[in-house]
Parts: C-alpha cells; structure tokens; sequence
C-alpha cells in the first residue's frame, strides 16, 4: 500500500476526551426550560424521560444506522412530556441549552494542538464523526483553534448516515476528492474507526488498551500521540 497523503481522524474519544452520559453532566438549565414549556416533571423524572426517548432513537439507529438529529430527538420529548407539538424555537433553544451543558463533559487533551500541527504539514487533514448536532464539533475546533487545520468536518447527522455505514466513509473521501487507499483512519471505537474504515479501503488505526479488540499490533495506538511515529513507519516502508 502507497504512502498516505489524508489522515482522517475520529473526534470524540480521539482529538478530545468526553462523557457519554446523557444524566451525569448535570442538566438543571435544560429541565428549568421544559418546565417553564410546561412540562410538570422533577428532575430526576426529566432525566428518565430524557434517557427514555434517546433510547427509543439509539434502537432505531442500531438497526441501519441512520443517523438522528438533536431536532428529531428534541421534538419527539418535547412532544411527550410537554403534552403539545413544540414549536421549531421551542426544539432548538432545548438542543443548544442541552447541548451546552453536555459539553462540560468534554476535555480537551494536552499535546492535541501540537500533533495537529505536525500532521498537518505532512497530511490532509479531515474529522469524520458520529453527531446528533451539526455545529459542535466545528464549534469545538473553533475553541480548540484548530478550525483551520482541517480540510472537512463530515458529521453524521449533516451525511444522514453514522459509522461504520459505508456512506459516511464515503461522504468523506468524496469532500476531500481522494480514493481511499489515499487515507489513513483514526479512532477509538472498534466497528466504527477500524472495521467501517477498512472495509471501506483504508488504512485504520485504533486507540485501544491490548486485548481490547481485535485489532493487530501494528494497527493498535496506546495514545493518539503515537500517530506521527506509526505514519513515519510507513512512509519508509518498515
């Protein structure tokens, strides 16, 4: 396989660290607004009805992989717990509010900015990743200063489909006008950053503990701050 000149990297749990959790962040401004909609429900009660509807849409979207919107998610809980149709503000002050008190759950790594840098002069860079809200990760590499760095952010939720289905690899190779032996993939999660990209035709890498998936050694990173030395193997053919 020829040298690559595009590295395509995972964000969540790959460029910054981050709680999954959709209850332990702390979501008091989002259950202050949907009470102040009308929704007559504590918190904790807010936060099994939350979990309820997200769960309702994860099982869809395991099934084919179609991707959901905070929109989608955020009209249909409104809808039950507000006992109306919510209107188009209504959904969209709850995504950003909910969406800002997530994020206290993202941290961003040391030494990110730097491997960004060294990568960038040798690589086209590009993120692809699983989203339910268009802007956050542009917003994140805004905040990070890396914006710039990257020739294409391609979410899932703008692509309508999420890793590991093909299309998404695909979107992404497409923005960046590249055949995918061009590409080397990035990531942290098993199916989506090492079996979906390879099966697409790229190179994979995955940031995973030994033993934690089935991935061989010279395609396994303990840290993303690996990357350079594991490209530079390449590039001298070792």
């Amino acid at each position: 396989m020829a040298a690559p000149t595009h590295v395509l990297f995972d964000f969540f749990g790959t460029l910054v660290d981050y709680s999954a959790s959709r209850t332990e962040q702390g979501y008091h401004a989002s259950h202050r607004l949907v009470t102040d909609l009308g929704a007559d429900l504590d918190y904790e009660r807010f936060l099994d009805e939350w979990t309820r509807v997200c769960a309702d849409h994860d099982r869809r979207s395991d099934a084919d992989d179609r991707e959901y919107s905070m929109r989608d998610v955020g009209t249909a809980f409104l809808r039950d717990v507000c006992g109306r149709e919510p209107t188009p503000d209504d959904v969209e002050t709850f995504a950003e509010t909910y969406v800002e008190e997530w994020n206290t759950g993202v941290r961003y790594l040391s030494g990110i900015a730097d491997l960004v840098a060294e990568m960038g002069r040798r690589y086209r860079l590009a993120v692809v990743t699983n989203t339910h809200h268009a802007p956050l990760v542009p917003r994140h590499l805004e905040a990070m200063g890396l914006r710039s760095a990257f020739a294409a952010v391609v979410t899932s939720v703008e692509v309508g489909w999420r890793k590991p289905h093909p299309r998404i690899y695909r979107a992404a190779l497409d923005a960046l006008g590249i055949a995918a032996g061009e590409a080397v993939f990035v990531g942290d999660t098993y199916n989506a950053d090492f079996v979906g990209p390879t099966h697409a035709g790229m190179r994979a890498y995955l940031i995973a503990r030994e033993g934690a998936a089935p991935v061989p050694s010279d395609h396994r990173l303990t840290s993303i701050l690996q990357l350079p030395e594991r490209l530079g193997s390449i590039a001298v053919g070792r």
